[in-house]
């Protein structure tokens, strides 16, 4: 009996060292990590207003902050700085997000012919202490 239960535990240690590194390999893109992504969203959108509307500035040291957690986090998930580096220094990431963003604009009436349209939107923002709003202050 005491060789059997050698035999299950053996296997069973067996089994959980082939399947834990498969496991950790499984993550979703970072895209896909929706406490991450939609974080850098607004910090871009708080930084796309900041650069467009004079009379608003970006809090870029909150920003920064923030970054840092969320860098933090992803590595708790078990993505390495490498991963998160080229989640964040894609092409394809950067296309995707801009596309994102100038969407939201968009839809809130922001035009790049007026700059107004930012400093309106961004107004809006602070005054409801949004997720990007809290990335900005008026000047």
């Amino acid at each position: 009996m005491k060789g059997k239960r050698m035999s299950v535990v053996k296997s069973l240690a067996l089994i959980t060292a082939l399947t834990l590194p498969a496991m950790a390999a499984a993550k979703p893109p970072l895209r896909d990590v929706k406490e991450i992504d939609n974080e850098l969203y607004y910090i871009a959108i708080a930084n796309e207003i900041s650069e467009y509307c004079p009379s608003i500035s970006g809090r870029r040291m909150k920003a920064i902050g923030v970054m840092w957690g969320l860098r933090n986090t992803a590595n708790k998930m078990g993505y390495s700085d490498s991963e998160i580096r080229a989640y964040v220094e894609s092409d394809a990431e950067k296309d995707r997000m801009r596309a994102k963003g100038e969407a939201y604009l968009a839809q809130h009436g922001v035009s790049y012919g007026n700059p107004n349209s930012f400093c309106t939107l961004g107004r809006a923002e602070i005054e409801r202490n949004s997720a990007i709003g809290v990335y900005l202050k008026a000047n």
